[in-house]
């Protein structure tokens, strides 16, 4: 039941979180009418807020709120800092009450610094600190972790993937350093789908033990990606199996945050994974 959700000021750090030596689940609640998955279903407050709840309930350990489609496959329409503003005001204050870490999903440091502001913890950028100059020094001046994720302007079947994602981390990791951020507030993401063809997305997944060479928490988050469909054709709400196993092997490979819309499923999935495991 909703009801059942703690309203509290306080709530675990990532760090705690982590320190657990669990797979963690983040939730995403896209609060947009245009988002790739899930476009329009919580773009209503009310709507937003109640979907929170139920993915607390469901077990996610964090929320990542974002207001700004940042559709891996193109065709997303930019908005202005106050329109993204007008959609988080009337839900992440409430999210917030909820008793777990919340993590704002900006690649723009103003919206960013609201969210910080109004109970974010954690920033996510979609862009790894290289597309808005601001964000760097932001992330280290509220001292507050960071997820840099990789990602392209478009995708180029010839490249080797895993030697770009190495590439863009070493340059993120660099502007990071220079800003003050502290290196272990840093978790890493791939990207699955964002400047990839479908082939390259599941080659990061495979191969997403490589990326453990930089010693810091990776998150992956494949939850109803388009390389899905290329395997087993079916609409992004009905993607749930295929997300759930790219996320096991992920797991299996090194991630530490699994970013997923289908809360309850993935949670039971990784609990089970982690006590079959722990008979080996």
């Amino acid at each position: 039941m909703a009801s059942s959700v703690a309203i509290t000021t306080v709530a675990p750090t990532l760090s705690d979180l982590l320190a657990q030596r669990r797979p963690l689940v983040m939730g995403i609640l896209n609060v947009t009418p245009d988002s790739f998955s899930d476009g329009g279903q919580f773009f209503n407050p009310e709507q937003a807020i109640a979907r929170a709840r139920r993915m607390v309930v469901d077990g996610a350990d964090m929320i990542d709120i974002g207001a700004e489609s940042t559709r891996p496959y193109g065709d997303a329409v930019a908005i202005s800092v106050e329109e993204e503003l007008r959609r988080l005001e009337p839900v992440l204050p409430a999210v917030r009450r909820m008793g777990v870490p919340v993590s704002i999903d900006s690649m723009k440091a103003d919206v960013a610094g609201w969210a910080l502001d109004n109970g974010a913890s954690i920033a996510n950028d979609v862009w790894g600190l290289q597309r808005d100059p601001d964000m760097a020094t932001l992330v280290a001046r509220r001292n507050v972790p960071v997820i840099m994720m990789h990602n392209r302007e478009r995708a180029d079947p010839a490249l080797d993937i895993m030697a770009d994602i190495r590439a863009f981390f070493a340059r993120s990791l660099a502007i990071a350093e220079r800003a003050g951020i502290r290196r272990d507030s840093v978790v890493l993401d791939p990207g699955i789908g964002f400047g990839k063809t479908p082939e390259q997305s599941m080659t990061a997944i495979a191969r997403l033990a490589e990326l453990k060479e930089f010693e810091l928490p990776l998150l992956v988050g494949a939850s109803r990606k388009r390389f899905i469909d290329r395997i087993s054709p079916a609409p992004p709400d009905q993607r749930i199996g295929g997300s759930i196993t790219a996320h096991t092997i992920a797991v299996r490979n090194g991630a530490a945050i699994i970013r997923a819309h289908d809360v309850a499923e993935t949670v039971q999935a990784l609990r089970v994974l982690t006590a079959i495991e722990a008979r080996a």
